[in-house]
């Protein structure tokens, strides 16, 4: 059986979401990967960036941190692995928030994990 692989690519958008599907009697486990990508301008003093991550509602991660890379990009990832159990689906959310930058890209990924 090939694994499973779910993908939203927000772009520019400060929110990515997607559902994992339940499967039908069968329990499942999944990488999550959570990325922001920010454009931080060179006359940014003071700029941050912060992304958080829910699952099924619920806060699991969230971190804001000062930008370090004046007139170039800045970067959050945040990784976890999720378990599901059979019959059940999961909802995903990331949630970029920055100030005195811009977000570039924000992508959600969940990768069925082998056994």
């Amino acid at each position: 059986m090939t694994p499973e692989y779910w993908k939203h690519d927000a772009g520019a958008d400060s929110v990515a979401s997607l559902v994992i599907p339940a499967a039908l009697r069968r329990e499942r486990s999944f990488d999550l990967d959570a990325t922001l990508l920010v454009d931080v301008p060179p006359e940014a003093t003071g700029s941050w960036l912060e992304l958080t991550v829910e699952v099924d509602g619920r806060r699991v991660w969230s971190r804001r941190i000062p930008s370090q890379s004046l007139g170039e990009t800045d970067s959050l990832e945040y990784h976890c692995r999720l378990a599901l159990e059979a019959d059940a689906d999961c909802r995903v959310r990331a949630k970029a928030n920055c100030k005195g930058c811009r977000v570039r890209s924000l992508v959600l990924e969940a990768r069925e994990a082998a056994y």
